[in-house]
């Protein structure tokens, strides 16, 4: 925890101004239970990037936020209803080594590697639209998220429009392993058979 912390101060706290308390990023509770789980990327050492899944989020949160939708056809309710919802949160890589386009893969891929495990069938986020380190080309263009809606409002104090990604995460994995062979062997690598299998069904 302390070393996650490390990089929320640096990155949301010290760089971003996003919150005015650190402990807010992390809390003590987050280590009870198994709805929230951490990863931690290092390099030489050091604390370098985070990332949080929260499974099953409570959705309440995002409608709260009021949501403006960018696909009509998209039916929220029954989106929640049908489908096992993780969601990346706190996704952080310090400034120092944040040319380093490893680490962030690597904690997607240790994220992903969970959540399929325990039969997640789709990652939900928010990125902030025109924010200078905003991870939306990443997702969008490399891992294949959708935006499906915008918010104004939102958990962190930023004044930039929130822009909700959603990946399925089967169809994510037989596009990249059709078309961009080097990704989908970088975010597998390591998988087992059973947790492919849950992917190739």
């Amino acid at each position: 925890r302390q070393d996650v912390l490390v990089v929320l101060r640096d990155t949301y706290l010290e760089e971003k101004s996003w919150v005015s308390q650190e402990d807010t990023l992390f809390p003590q509770t987050d280590l009870e239970g198994i709805n929230k789980v951490w990863f931690l990327a290092k390099m030489d050492g050091h604390p370098a990037g985070v990332v949080r899944v929260r499974y099953d989020p409570p959705v309440a949160d995002y409608i709260s936020y009021g949501l403006t939708p960018l696909r009509e056809e998209l039916d929220v309710d029954a989106f929640v209803r049908d489908n096992r919802i993780a969601e990346i949160g706190r996704f952080a890589v310090r400034r120092r080594y944040r040319h380093k386009f490893v680490i962030a893969a690597a904690l997607m891929r240790a994220a992903t590697e969970h959540t399929v495990q325990r039969e997640f069938t789709h990652f939900i986020t928010d990125v902030f639209q025109g924010e200078v380190n905003s991870p939306y080309n990443f997702h969008t263009r490399v891992i294949g998220f959708q935006p499906v809606a915008t918010h104004e409002t939102g958990e962190l104090t930023c004044p930039n429009r929130r822009i909700t990604l959603v990946l399925n995460l089967r169809e994510a994995y037989h596009q990249l392993r059709k078309s961009r062979r080097q990704v989908y062997e970088f975010l597998t690598r390591g998988w087992d058979e059973v947790t492919h299998k849950k992917l190739q069904i």
